[in-house]
């Protein structure tokens, strides 16, 4: 039962039921953290991780594509405007696919088999004329399909939105799989969340030659568009696109309207430090002659960008400029550029104390400073431009065909909209990741990648990434460092090595990013609550020191003379559900400003509440959570918790735990575990590592073979790894139980023994039991997807299957239809489809009368297998009809693996190795209880790592099998209790008879004798990563070379070379292997005689039927000598012989 409203009348009643309650038991503050971990997956069944897609996409679709259609809504001929074609309403429908005629309709799993894109058409109400001259009338249609968008999986368009567990698996899809991305042309992409500069907003910092410079990037509808100024040798000026060269900034204040000196000094300021910065920009004012509103405008004219062709006219342009281009996001209504004018006091203000006073600089890498763009943002960028340049091409269409003299008077405006141009635009964008804008001249690469299917965990990795447009080549420090703002936003770990380290983030596991609201009605709240209006200020009231101004998502709106009082109020609002939970409010004491931020793309997390330190969560609360009676969204609309985002979390004091109750303390942590992403969450005891290897885990952890999802086995990925017996780890955290990672795991607990054996165990190797091989441990299975597309053709002739002569070599493992047969072994170069192409496939169209067996080729297609592997078996074989409507096959080949020597392993701390050597289990060392190891590390590899998690996860693991229950590891656990501390395990280990430190006593395999030390031993649970020997393995002796040098091919695929490279030149001069340099560089790579002329240095040529050799130089053939050298050399000599370099050779007699 919910307690809400009158509590004690609530009690009473309960009492008089007969139930006794302890009313100070309920009502009092939670004791510790661990009651309060409920709320998290509450969150996550609403917000964070995937469902940041899901709502950004759900988003664009109910509200963003009507608004871009509304303002779009009217397309009129130029020629006659009474012909138009009106767009009413938009809507979305369900997927479906359109196969001769018949719409049938699309699942996930049939588009990825298919290799089709999943999308549902896009209808709307058109209203337009037909006809023309006097004979026009006007038409309506309903759902009228103007393209296709491809649908983002779990969202509200999907067919899989809402569905249940059954209803999923009879789609062929995973309950576990989060969504979230597209199928486009059978592969699954997601669109990254792109990380940007705010918006709108004053940015002061410092260009490279140390020039203070006040920026805003004006984000608007209609433009977008960089205004900076900057001071340079003591005066300012303004930086704008539009304009040629720089523009001195009063010109520009006197152009919108301030003439007078005296008016911009008020509003910047009467600080006489203020007056002297801003002095040499007013004397050069008066030097140019600029006194005048008209003056100024004559002067700028002469300034603008002069475009040959532009069709503007040149009066009244740098009015324009200045309304339109110039600070877009402050709106200009009847040429009342008076806030704008206010709005440059404020920008030279801001970047007048930073001249005077550094600490006043803003930091570009601030997280609150940043935006972050979702899917549902870049899909309605795009989405605007394609039909923006839709309705514009229908529109020439119609205006062509009228301006004809002789055009049709039944004319029908509606069938000149293309409706492919949509379609193709977004398929192309998602499937390429080109976001090609061209109203904005914006063109960003990369913004799409291929979803991870390597592990479970490296596909939900993959929906928290985030880009950063930031060039990678860069070495700079500041973008990369991890910002204290990013605490609790984003995960400090799971970040790439190599260049794009720092670069490339990941969302923290209860970060929500923000959708755009209504200002509307926030402005109106503001003004209500007492801001005084902008436009009623006098320039002198602008900066007094009593009261602060108020900033609407970096529109100023006014001043407010008492600051706290106003944002109190309006977090109360927030906290008691009258406005939107996500807006912020942020008083910023140091530049004298309110913040108020309703904008999308912020980054925020929810915090508990509390009074004076003590958590307004009371037990009662948490019980009703777990009851079920509450959600997590009556938490919020109660006052119990709030989303704060970076700017607010300044106003805030926030603890970790509640037990340091200080009466200053105004938040606390859900808790603290949440810091950490959903990679990182993976890790027991991060904090006890040191921190780089939590990164290399990060990595790791998402190469790792498991279980991919439940549907695994009728997936027909390019190539999938799966661990034949995978195993939930013995010590867990709470985030593998939030994130499902123990129902898909990607790994084995491994007995492990640290301790030296044999010398194969230096530098991280593993030496390995072979009894534990035997029985499945570290055993996978790798699918390698192979295809086929039985093609038409022109004439109608296509390819055809034929019946394999069974006798033949290499056709075993065909069936009596042409295919590979499931179940069947197959080997290198086993032909698996016995294909056959037509000879002839153009000119005119043949009969589909039986044709003769000469008309056609043999084009078998061939397994290509590793040379050493043990054969493969045929999984699966899958018939059907492509986008082109030709029947197409993909074969499954299935190939188990048990680990051999140099198959890499790694434990959940960074600390990956190769299989060293596989020991017999008699060799083994073995426990007083009989226990032999699966796994021998060598002790080298705790000293320098510092990966003491390392070693608490054994003692961990080794307590929970002997007791029978899961520990768990959870980042700062201990004082919640969701990480067992030390000591509590090493009581447990000694109740069961094991050493508290984990260490047992042991004997040698090899001659039964007690070991002289004890062994540190236990279980850790140990990943499988892809990489493995059979997949890199490669060496050759002659084999395929380039055309264009005659030198071998590079790389394992085209069985390439191995090159000897410049170090492995050096190394062979520094022992003197003359011959052998000789040999590998040459002899063994591209040998070449060519004939020489003596006597000018040239190369000649030999004349094969006169049998001589002759020097076109010397036009004789005398002095011509016969030498071998590399035919890239000689390639170099006639390229560089091309450019007017004459290289020579001179010989002398070997």
């Amino acid at each position: 039962m919910a307690v809400r409203g009158d509590e004690s009348a609530v009690f009473d009643d309960l009492q008089e039921k007969g139930l006794e309650i302890d009313k100070q038991a309920l009502a009092a503050p939670v004791k510790n953290a661990v009651n309060k971990f409920q709320l998290i997956p509450e969150f996550l069944k609403v917000r964070g991780l995937v469902k940041l897609h899901l709502d950004s996409f759900n988003y664009f679709v109910r509200t963003q594509i009507k608004k871009i259609v509304q303002a779009n809504a009217l397309v009129t001929s130029k020629i006659d405007p009474s012909i138009y074609v009106r767009y009413k309403d938009v809507r979305i429908g369900k997927p479906s696919f359109l196969i001769d005629g018949v719409t049938d309709e699309l699942t996930p799993q049939k588009c990825r088999i298919s290799d089709i894109t999943y999308a549902a058409p896009i209808y709307v109400d058109i209203e337009y004329v037909t006809g023309s001259n006097n004979s026009k009338s006007t038409q309506t249609k309903k759902d009228f399909i103007i393209g296709r968008m491809p649908i983002m999986l779990r969202s509200c368009c999907c067919m899989l939105y809402g569905k249940d567990e059954e209803e999923l698996a009879r789609y062929g899809e995973c309950p576990l799989d989060p969504g979230g991305y597209f199928v486009i042309k059978g592969n699954e992409k997601v669109i990254l969340i792109q990380e940007q500069l705010s918006k709108n907003r004053i940015i002061i910092d410092a260009d490279k030659n140390g020039c203070v410079q006040a920026s805003v990037m004006s984000s608007t509808e209609e433009t977008k568009s960089k205004t900076v100024i900057r001071m340079e040798k003591e005066k300012i000026y303004l930086y704008l696109n539009q304009f040629g060269t720089k523009v001195p900034i009063m010109a520009v204040l006197k152009a919108m309207g301030m003439e007078s000196h005296q008016e911009v000094v008020q509003m910047i300021g009467r600080d006489p430090q203020y007056s002297e910065l801003l002095l040499p920009s007013i004397e050069d004012c008066v030097k140019d002659g600029v006194h005048t509103k008209n003056q100024a405008l004559e002067f700028l004219e002469q300034k603008v960008k002069k475009y040959p062709y532009s069709t503007t006219p040149e009066e009244g342009r740098v009015l324009g400029i200045l309304r339109d281009t110039f600070l877009a996001n402050v709106p200009v209504r009847q040429n009342n550029f008076r806030p704008k004018c206010l709005y440059v006091a404020v920008m030279l203000r801001r970047m007048m104390e930073a001249i005077l006073n550094k600490d006043a600089m803003d930091d570009k890498d601030y997280v609150g400073n940043k935006r972050f763009e979702l899917s549902g943002q870049n899909i309605a960028l795009l989405f605007e431009d394609l039909f923006k340049t839709m309705n514009d091409e229908a529109r020439n269409t119609i205006d062509m065909l009228l301006s004809r003299p002789n055009h049709s008077s039944r004319l029908d405006t509606s069938q000149y909209i293309a409706k492919d141009s949509i379609t193709d635009g977004l398929e192309r964008s998602l499937s390429t990741g080109n976001w090609n804008v061209k109203r904005f001249r914006m063109n960003r690469m990369g913004m799409t990648q291929v979803v991870s299917r390597l592990s479970y965990i490296g596909t939900l990795g993959f929906m928290t990434k985030i880009q950063a447009q930031f060039e990678k080549s860069r070495k700079v420090s500041g973008p990369r460092a991890l910002q204290p703002s990013q605490w609790g936003m984003l995960c400090p770990c799971d970040t790439p090595e190599g260049e794009l380290c720092g670069l490339v983030k990941n969302l923290a596991l209860m970060t929500h990013v923000t959708t755009d609201e209504d200002a509307g009605p926030l402005m109106s709240l503001c003004y209500t609550l007492g801001v005084e209006d902008l436009e009623l200020l006098s320039g002198e009231e602008l900066h007094t020191s009593s009261s602060y101004l108020i900033i609407f998502n970096g529109r100023i709106l006014g001043k407010h003379k008492r600051p706290q009082r106003f944002a109190e109020t309006m977090r109360k609002l927030r906290r008691a559900g009258k406005i939107g939970e996500f807006v912020s409010i942020f008083a910023n004491e140091k530049q004298r400003c309110v913040y108020i931020a309703s904008d999308g793309g912020r980054v925020c997390r929810p915090l508990v509440i509390a009074d004076k330190g003590i958590s307004r969560i009371k037990e009662n609360h948490m019980k009703e959570l777990k009851d079920g009676v509450r959600t997590f969204d009556s938490f919020l609309k109660e006052g119990l918790i709030e989303y704060l985002d970076v700017n607010e979390e300044n106003n805030t004091l926030i603890a970790s735990y509640e037990d340091n109750a200080k009466e200053e303390i105004t938040h606390i942590e859900i808790d603290p575990l949440t810091i950490l992403g959903v990679s990182a969450g993976l890790i027991p005891y991060p904090h006890h590592n040191h921190s780089p290897r939590n990164t290399f885990q990060c990595a790791i952890g998402k190469q790792a073979m498991g279980n991919i999802a439940y549907n695994q086995l009728c997936r027909t990925d390019t190539s999938i790894y799966l661990l034949v017996y995978p195993q939930r780890p013995l010590l867990t955290t709470r985030t593998i139980e939030l994130v499902n990672y123990d129902k898909l795991g990607a790994g084995q607990n491994a007995t492990v023994a640290v301790m030296s054996y044999s010398g194969y165990d230096i530098e991280d190797a593993i030496v390995m039991n072979k009894s534990s091989l035997d029985r499945g441990f570290g055993r996978c299975i790798v699918m390698k997807k192979m295809s086929a597309v039985i093609q038409k053709y022109e004439n109608n002739a296509s390819d055809r299957i034929v019946r394999p002569q069974k006798e033949s070599r290499g056709m075993q493992v065909l069936d009596d239809d042409g295919l590979a047969s499931p179940g069947q072994t197959i080997q290198d170069k086993d032909i698996y489809i016995n294909k056959q192409t037509p000879r002839v496939t153009r000119g005119p169209s043949k009969s589909t009368v039986e044709v003769a067996d000469s008309a056609y080729n043999k084009t078998p297609q061939r397994y290509n297998g590793a040379t050493a592997e043990t054969p493969a078996v045929v999984d699966r074989v899958v018939l059907f009809s492509d986008r082109n409507n030709n029947l197409a096959i993909k074969f499954m080949i299935r190939h188990t693996r048990r680990p051999e020597v140099g198959d890499k392993f790694s434990s959940r701390h960074g600390q990956k190795g190769v299989c060293g050597t596989i020991v017999q289990q008699e060799d083994f060392p073995f426990s007083e209880r009989g226990i032999c190891p699966d796994l021998i590390m060598n002790p080298h590899g705790f000293p320098s790592r510092m990966t003491v998690g390392k070693m608490i996860e054994l003692l961990g693991s080794k307590a929970g099998v002997s007791c029978g229950r899961f520990h768990y590891g959870s980042a700062f656990g201990e004082p919640s209790g969701h990480a067992d501390k030390v000591e509590t395990i090493s009581e447990t280990l000694v109740k069961h008879g094991f050493s508290y430190n984990g260490k047992d006593f042991m004997y040698s395999g090899i001659t039964g004798e007690p070991l002289q030390a004890y062994v540190f031993m236990g279980p850790i649970y140990y990943q499988k990563l892809k990489h493995m020997v059979l997949d890199k393995m490669h060496a050759r002796g002659s084999g395929p070379r380039f055309m264009i040098t005659r030198q071998p091919t590079e790389g394992r695929s085209r069985n390439g070379g191995l090159r000897v490279g410049e170090m492995e030149r050096d190394c062979l001069i520094a022992y003197g292997a003359s011959m052998l340099i000789y040999e590998r560089l040459m002899l063994s790579s591209d040998p070449f005689e060519v004939q020489v002329c003596r006597k000018c240095g040239l190369l000649g040529y030999y004349n094969f039927k006169q049998k001589i050799g002759f020097c076109s130089t010397c036009k004789n053939g005398e002095n011509i000598s016969t030498m071998k050298m590399p035919y890239a050399c000689k390639l170099l000599i006639q390229e560089l012989q091309s450019m007017n370099i004459i290289p020579r050779l001179k010989l002398t007699e070997a």
